[in-house]
């Protein structure tokens, strides 16, 4: 018998296994997600490797919980798993447990958790800051290389947030979402939040045009289209509330409009049809950064002004910044322009009341002291892999037989990754594993080019099933490192923003 079940059959009442639970350490028991509701306790447990909830006690607010029900000592005691149904009645049970928007100022912070094992760790990093989580944070790429579903991202963040005690408040984003049909699905599961990927829908073509060509394409637009415009944008120059001038000049003007418009009736579509017609608030961001072409100050001030002018409201926008965010290693660029144009970026922001968010901000380090002085607390940054990297640090430092297995995975399986991802690493510049003893294995992870290896063929790891059954297994029996892990490189990330 464990040492819970102990408890629960010695308790006289309630309040005395409440007491019991939380002043004697018991292992496997959560002591943060105990909670009372009318009668009843309830509490996660962790047996063996996996996780349950426990209800002890019976009344009409538990009776909903599917789960084996015994009696120890006095006590019904319901054992429930972490099901989707379970999850549902927990979420009507503590609303906590289910998202919310946020809205479009404070600071946010985008925690993906690939596997659904990180938001404990996630959680512990932002405790006593000001960030606002988006816990339950994936794209359809990410769903589709994982093998989970909107579903399973989402309960995995309600059973964690009850886990911890976490009543703050957390979001849920079904991000960079490209067609309507997946969109409704996120928001029939409740999620607070959408992202809105344009880049199909933004002409990547026009920057490498010669002006004669610039000058053809845009003659073929509408007159009425193109008079409207002109009057609008061409060769004007349009103040912010600050006193910023934006000035548009004639040929940049000719290469906004081709570029962006096709996107702006985008965005326009989909709120219409799907964000406008909800019945509950939401977080709506605008993404204009999975594309080559950089989002200049003035390209962003049009899609703004735009979105403005026809009457969608927004959480937020993504520019493509200048250089380059490329997965799981620090910026690429200027770092003296980049500075410039992002107190610009920040100021229309600013102006029209919106989060200025950046994408891929993983171990953007040089940059972030950057963002933090000029953004304020109108900032959403979001973070991904560098939360499943820290997964695989965990490993090469506890399992490093494992570690070689999904090593030899990524290499064999970079060429089809890098379909889905652009980076610029050189497998040459990573060290050789016959050639790495096995406590030099976790220096990979400070290694750039190691790093992205890593980053992009997550999806190929865990399409193995034998392979994911290890890194579950493996992260499971190492829950606290993981926490410890993700919760010290967040912090990181943290204090150079401004965000601790």
């Amino acid at each position: 018998m464990s040492n819970w079940r102990k408890i629960v059959e010695n308790a006289r009442n309630i309040g005395e296994l409440k007491k019991g639970l939380k002043n004697q350490q018991v292992p496997g028991v959560y002591e943060e997600s105990l909670q009372e509701v009318d009668g009843s306790l309830l509490f996660l447990v962790k047996e063996e490797l996996d996780k349950s909830l426990v209800i002890v006690g019976n009344n009409l607010a538990t009776d909903s919980f599917e789960g084996k029900v015994s009696t120890i000592g006095a006590f019904p005691v319901k054992k429930a798993p972490l099901s989707a149904h379970n999850a549902q009645v927990l979420r009507g049970l503590f609303p906590w447990t289910a998202p919310q928007p946020f809205g479009s100022s404070g600071v946010s912070m985008g925690l993906g958790d690939r596997l659904g094992l990180a938001s404990p760790g996630h959680l512990k990093a932002i405790k006593n800051t000001k960030v606002r989580p988006v816990l339950a944070q994936q794209s359809m790429r990410e769903l589709q290389l994982t093998n989970r579903t909107y579903q399973d991202v989402l309960d995995a963040a309600s059973w964690a947030v009850f886990q911890t005690g976490y009543e703050g408040g957390f979001g849920a984003d079904g991000d960079h979402l490209k067609r309507i049909e997946d969109i409704k699905v996120a928001l029939e599961l409740g999620f607070s939040m959408i992202t809105l990927d344009c880049s199909e829908h933004i002409d990547d073509g026009i920057a490498k045009m010669g002006t004669d060509e610039v000058l053809a394409r845009y003659a073929l637009l509408p007159q009425d289209f193109r008079s409207e415009y002109e009057e609008l944008y061409k060769k004007r120059t349009h103040y912010l509330e600050n006193g910023t001038a934006i000035e548009i000049g004639e040929e940049h003007y000719y290469r906004m409009i081709l570029t962006y418009h096709p996107a702006l009736n985008f965005m326009e579509q989909v709120y219409k049809d799907v964000i406008s017609q909800l019945d509950r608030a939401l977080d709506f961001e605008i993404s204009i950064d999975e594309v080559g072409t950089p989002t200049t100050p003035q390209d962003h001030f049009f899609v703004a002004n735009e979105l403005s002018r026809r009457g969608i409201e927004i959480a937020g926008i993504a520019p493509r910044f200048c250089g380059s965010f490329e997965k799981g290693i620090d910026y690429l660029g200027d770092l003296e322009q980049f500075e410039r144009e992002f107190v610009v970026h920040g100021e229309i922001a600013e102006h029209f009341g919106y989060k200025l968010s950046i994408h891929s901000g993983s171990d953007k380090f040089s940059v972030f002291p950057i963002i933090g002085k000029y953004v304020g607390e109108r900032c959403h940054v979001k973070t991904a892999g560098t939360n499943w990297l820290e997964a695989v640090r965990v490993i090469a430092t506890v399992d490093p037989n494992l570690y070689r297995k999904l090593h030899a995975t990524a290499l064999n399986s970079l060429e089809k990754a890098k379909n889905y991802y652009q980076v610029s690493l050189d497998v040459a510049n990573i060290p050789l594993l016959d050639e790495l003893s096995d406590t030099q294995l976790p220096d990979l992870l400070n290694q750039d080019d190691a790093r992205q290896l890593l980053h992009i063929t997550y999806g190929f790891m865990l399409q193995d099933p034998v392979l994911k059954e290890a890194i579950y297994r493996t992260l499971a029996k190492h829950e606290t490192m993981y926490d410890d892990f993700l919760s010290t490189h967040l912090r990181r990330h943290l204090e150079p923003l401004n965000f601790a």
